[in-house]
Formats: C-alpha cells, sequence, structure tokens
C-alpha cells in the first residue's frame, strides 16, 4: 500500500492551539454555563426591532428572515442564551428605541434649519411640505362711513387714525373727527370758503394734529379742546404731506420744499430741505425716528437724516410718483415704496445697505401702504383700474386678501391703535372699515372697534 496513503498517517496529538479553538466553540455552545473569569458577557451595541420598522421610508427592502419566529429565536439564543426573557412584541408599546410605524415625520420638518412659510426650498429636493391655511380676511367692510366732499386727489393724504382711538377726516375745507368707540362726530376747525384741507397728521401721542392747507400754511390743534395751538408759515403753496417724529413735524409742499419744524420753538421752521423735482406727496419717519423717507411726483424716493438738509439716498427705479411710502416696524431700515399709473410696482430697499431688495408689479396704481405691527404683512390701496385693497405676506408677497369694494381709485388709508383694523377712503366719498390683521397674542380677538355693528352713517 501506498506509503502516502492517509490511513498510514498517524494520528496527530492535540495542540495548544487546537484545543484552545475547541474550548471557544464549547463556550459559544455553552454560554449559559460559561461565565468568564475577566468581564461578564454584554453586547456593544443596541439592535432595533426591525418587524415594526419602516424600511420603505429609507428605501432598504426588509427580509423575510426579520419577520420569521425561528429566525428572532436563534438570533436570541446566540446572543443572549436559551434562557433570555422574550419580550413581547407590542406596536403600541411606549418603549422609546422602538420604530413605530405610525409615526410618519415629514422630512422637510426633521432638518435642522428653520425653514418659513415664505422661503421657497430647493427644487431639486423632492418633498411635501407642510401648507399653513391663510388666514380668513372678511371680504366685506363692516363699517361705511360716508363722507361728502372728500377730493379725489392723488397727492393729498386727508385720512389718518390717533392713537386715542380717534379718526381725523379733511372734507373740503373742514376737518372732522369721529371716535372709533363712542362713535361721535366732532369738527375741529372750517377754514373757510378761500382755503381747503389738503393734509391731516397725529401726533403719535397725545392729542396735537396738524393740518397742512392749500395755501401752504401748516396748523396745529388741540383736539381735546378744539383749540389752535399754532400756525406755521414756509411753504408757498399747498401742503399735501406731513410727518410727525417726537416734537419735530416734517411737512411737504407743492413748492418741491420739505421743512422741519419742532413746535416748542418760536421759529416757523428749523430747516429747509431741497431734492425733489416736483409735489413732495409722500412723507414717513422711521420707527426709530433716525430717517425720513419722501416721495414725490418727480418719481423720486429720497431718504433723509435727522441732520441733513440734502438726501443721504436716493432711488429713481419708479416710473410714476412716489406717494406711497411704509417702514417695517420688524426689521431696522426695511422701506417699501408704490409708483403710480405708469409704474404699479411696489419696491422694497434696505436703507442700512443701500439696496434694493424686491419689486412687485400690481397691475395697478399703488396709493398707499402700511405695515401690520402685529404680524409681517402689509396693506396696499389701489387705483386705476382696480380699486382694490390687497393684503400682502411678507417676503414672499404672496397675497393673503384682495378687497374690493370702492368704486373710486382708494386713496386714502389709515390703521386703528389695535392694528386690527384699517380704514379705507376713496373719491366715492366713503370710508370703509374692514378687519384685516389679527390681533397681538396678548390682546383679546374682541375690540372696541371690531364690536361695531354693520351700518352705514355719516361722518358730517
Amino acid at each position: 500500500m501506498d506509503k502516502d496513503s492517509p490511513h498510514n498517517l498517524p494520528s496527530p496529538s492535540p495542540s495548544p492551539s487546537s484545543s484552545s479553538s475547541s474550548n471557544h466553540v464549547k463556550r459559544l455552545l455553552n454560554s449559559d454555563h460559561y461565565i468568564s473569569p475577566s468581564k461578564s458577557l454584554c453586547s456593544d451595541r443596541f439592535i432595533p426591532c426591525r418587524s415594526t420598522s419602516n424600511f420603505a421610508l429609507f428605501d432598504i427592502p426588509s427580509s423575510e428572515k426579520d419577520n420569521s419566529t425561528a429566525y428572532n429565536s436563534l438570533l436570541r439564543t446566540a446572543l443572549f442564551g436559551p434562557n433570555a426573557p422574550v419580550t413581547p412584541d407590542k406596536r403600541s408599546s411606549g418603549n422609546i428605541f422602538r420604530y413605530k410605524t405610525e409615526t410618519r415625520h415629514n422630512m422637510h420638518a426633521l432638518s435642522p434649519f428653520l425653514v418659513h412659510d415664505d422661503v421657497r426650498p430647493d427644487t431639486n429636493y423632492n418633498y411635501t411640505p407642510v401648507v399653513k391655511p391663510h388666514r380668513k380676511v372678511p371680504k366685506s367692510p363692516f363699517k361705511v362711513l360716508d363722507a361728502p366732499a372728500l377730493q379725489d386727489d392723488f397727492y393729498l393724504n386727508l385720512v389718518d387714525w390717533s392713537s386715542h382711538n380717534v379718526l381725523a377726516v379733511g372734507l373740503g375745507s373742514c376737518v372732522y373727527l369721529w371716535n372709533a368707540s363712542s362713535s361721535k362726530v366732532t369738527r375741529l376747525c372750517d377754514l373757510g370758503i378761500d382755503d381747503y384741507v389738503c393734509s391731516v397728521e397725529w401726533a403719535h401721542r397725545g392729542t396735537y394734529i396738524a393740518v397742512g392747507t392749500s395755501k401752504g400754511k401748516v396748523k396745529i390743534w388741540d383736539a381735546s379742546q378744539c383749540k389752535t395751538i399754532r400756525t406755521m408759515d414756509g411753504h408757498r403753496l399747498r401742503v399735501g404731506a406731513l410727518a410727525w417724529s417726537s416734537s419735530i413735524l416734517s411737512s411737504g409742499g407743492r413748492d418741491k420744499s420739505i421743512y422741519q419744524r419742532d413746535i416748542r420753538v418760536k421759529e416757523d421752521f428749523i430747516s429747509k430741505m431741497s431734492g425733489h423735482k416736483s409735489e413732495v406727496c409722500g412723507l414717513k419717519w422711521s420707527y426709530d425716528n433716525r430717517e425720513l423717507a419722501s416721495g414725490g411726483n418727480d418719481n423720486r424716493l429720497l431718504v433723509w437724516n435727522n441732520h441733513s438738509t440734502q438726501p443721504v439716498l436716493k432711488y429713481c427705479e419708479h416710473t410714476a410718483a412716489v406717494k406711497a411710502i411704509a417702514w417695517s416696524p420688524h426689521v431696522n431700515g426695511l422701506l417699501a415704496s408704490g409708483g403710480g399709473t405708469a409704474d404699479r410696482c411696489i419696491r422694497f430697499w434696505n436703507t442700512t445697505t443701500n439696496s434694493h431688495l424686491n419689486c412687485v408689479d400690481t397691475g395697478s396704481q399703488v396709493c398707499n401702504l402700511v405695515w401690520s405691527k402685529n404680524v409681517n404683512e402689509l396693506v396696499s390701496t389701489h387705483g386705476y383700474s382696480q380699486n382694490q385693497i390687497i393684503v400682502w405676506k411678507y417676503p414672499s408677497m404672496s397675497k393673503v386678501a384682495t378687497l374690493t369694494g370702492h368704486t373710486y381709485r382708494v386713496l386714502y388709508l389709515a390703521v386703528s391703535p389695535d392694528g386690527q383694523t384699517i380704514v379705507t377712503g376713496a373719491g366715492d366719498e366713503t370710508l370703509r372699515f374692514w378687519n384685516v390683521f389679527p390681533s397681538q397674542k396678548s390682546q383679546n380677538a374682541e375690540t372696541e372697534i371690531g364690536a361695531f355693528s354693520f351700518g352705514r352713517t355719516t361722518i358730517r
């Protein structure tokens, strides 16, 4: 027989290494009887229950073995021994480590970065956004006041609402005050047959109101006493725009000039500002009282500071008169402006960085703009040819509501002191009250102005 045959080979004696391997196998097979002298047996990771995992969420096909009771039992025995306790599979269990099939999160909502409704995400990212329902804004005014002789003149500013909830309206040669809490009407003044009211503006605090006239005068009245405090000269032509900044009153006229007036000193004005080439029809101080924005019939939007007699910023992108001006109460230096019939655009500016942020074509003449102090939204009123009121969400500039009712262009706009209600005026000689903004979180939903009943009365 061939001596290389395996039958002739001697039986090998067990080596230390083979003996060690044999012992290691025995330990695995009888792990419940073997206790390591150096350390106890423990797992180095947690393995979740895959029977209730949502593999489809991550495009991972589930294995049939995972659903096999025999496979789960064998795996449990190999890991923890044959006497390991069996945990019942309860889908309704409150185990925080279990993958719950009933819990489904929007993958976009799991992002560590907050994405607002107004920001459009990358179009290449495939997800289903959570769409919040738009706030419902009543389509009809809850109150209408007849305002005979309310002029249909784009360059005038004849309506303003005080912090004491009193509405001032310029009707012909008279100024009327309508108390929104009591509906009481008071005639403040009558300029006479040879003069008429071109602008009204309440001081931020107190009961003082400024009245600009067609003869170029600015009159200060104490509304609580119906008494004239001062009459100031300066303008050669009508005064169509007024703006208060603490004790400083700015006035803009048809003579292209802007005058700064300090009612604490005896002089009629403390400085004259020149920059417009046509009638000044819009004036607004920023909320921090550091910047004054002016708009004119020269299609220019200018920005001034407290100490300048020349504009520090000039914006000439509008192609029609700029009457509509509004500073944001939410972002410092954010300014909105609207152009007339040949322009129809609302533009946004950052006066801090001197940059043009956005432009929206509204489709019709922009007569007025006002920002909500309660939410990041603004209202625009329009003339040719829609005569509508639009509530916009900023910065997306999506339309929250479009309101109609006026039969003439909506030239006048003011906001109630609680920030919820706006009043609009038009050449159809009506004032219409609309609930457009939500209340502040600290306020009750029911307010004095919101409690008015439907109806139509006359302001004079």
